[in-house]
């Protein structure tokens, strides 16, 4: 008898609301996550619930009001289309989303998938390079599921896209057309940042973003000066550099007075993209000097992407 399939697209997640309640409740699952915040509980929750869920949510609630679309969050919004796209190349196949710290949750998508009778799941966490705070997130949640279940399906988790050749092609197409629009003087090839303490201790996210970079290098002719920086620093821990914010405060004094920046880690618009890049940053160069600042979004729902998305599915 052939089993009934599904597939599954996780991402890390979203506030329900921008409202202050709503975000204390998102926060409260992100940096109580030990792949997030790897401090040992004794140390680390005292703070989380005495001062950072008492103090950051009415601030962040504010910059999400400011992200916010009538459909509602960005990330919410483009992971569904994603979802959608993928289910009309899988007909047969049963296709959800999934979250890893808000709704529907990850094991809410797998409970629907078991009721209906799918008994072969392939797990894409919507990350194109692993990390133990996300990746492995994910993969925690699936199996964590399955811990309290009599019935465990059979699973494909995709590790990683980093240089998968239709990713690399994907934003060597964006970063072309990027430049020839914007005649940037610097290409800059942001990343999201994770603790040095990580990477010392075996996560690979750092050697995977240079592979995606040297994947990007490899096949576009650039004929302007490039960088790579991390992005969204967190605590008081040592974060791997240059830092996205202080490499945008001292380019204007070299000269630089017109960037392009590429987040190749994220797949969707979200806070840390619309907010962080486009105003932060933004802010960051101009008050310093800088002339202009334009940024190449993730892909969303472009259906290229979703090519990207049905080939990963295939090729599992």
């Amino acid at each position: 008898m052939k089993k009934k399939k599904g597939i599954l697209i996780a991402n890390i997640g979203t506030p329900d609301k921008p409202e202050p309640k709503e975000v204390k409740a998102y926060l409260k699952n992100f940096l109580g996550d030990h792949r997030v915040i790897d401090t040992p509980r004794w140390k680390w929750l005292p703070i989380l619930h005495g001062i950072i869920l008492n103090t950051r949510p009415k601030k962040s609630a504010a910059l999400y009001k400011e992200i916010w679309t009538d459909e509602g969050s960005p990330l919410l919004v483009y992971t569904k289309s994603q979802a959608k796209q993928l289910q009309e190349r899988f007909p047969d196949y049963m296709v959800r989303y999934g979250m890893g710290y808000s709704s529907p949750t990850i094991a809410d998508s797998l409970t629907e998938m078991a009721n209906a009778g799918v008994e072969d799941i392939t797990v894409i966490p919507l990350f194109p390079q692993y990390s133990t705070t996300t990746t492995a997130s994910v993969n925690d949640a699936v199996f964590r599921h399955y811990l309290k279940q009599e019935n465990m399906p059979s699973l494909r988790l995709i590790r990683e896209f980093t240089d998968h050749p239709m990713y690399i092609d994907l934003l060597v197409d964006q970063i072309k057309k990027g430049v020839a629009k914007h005649q940037p003087d610097r290409l800059v090839i942001s990343y999201h940042g994770i603790p040095v303490s990580y990477v010392e201790k075996g996560d690979p996210y750092k050697d995977q973003c240079q592979a995606t970079t040297d994947g990007i290098l490899a096949k576009l002719e650039l004929e302007i000066p490039w960088m790579v920086t991390y992005q969204s620093t967190f605590g008081k821990a040592e974060w791997i550099k240059p830092a996205l914010d202080q490499t945008l405060v001292g380019l204007p004094e070299k000269g630089v007075e017109n960037v392009l920046i590429i987040t190749p880690g994220f797949v969707s618009d979200c806070i840390e993209t619309i907010e962080e890049i486009e105003a932060e940053n933004r802010g960051y160069f101009i008050e310093n000097g800088g002339k202009v600042f334009n940024y190449i979004h993730p892909f969303n729902d472009d259906p290229k992407f979703i090519d990207l998305l049905e080939a990963l599915v295939r090729e599992a």
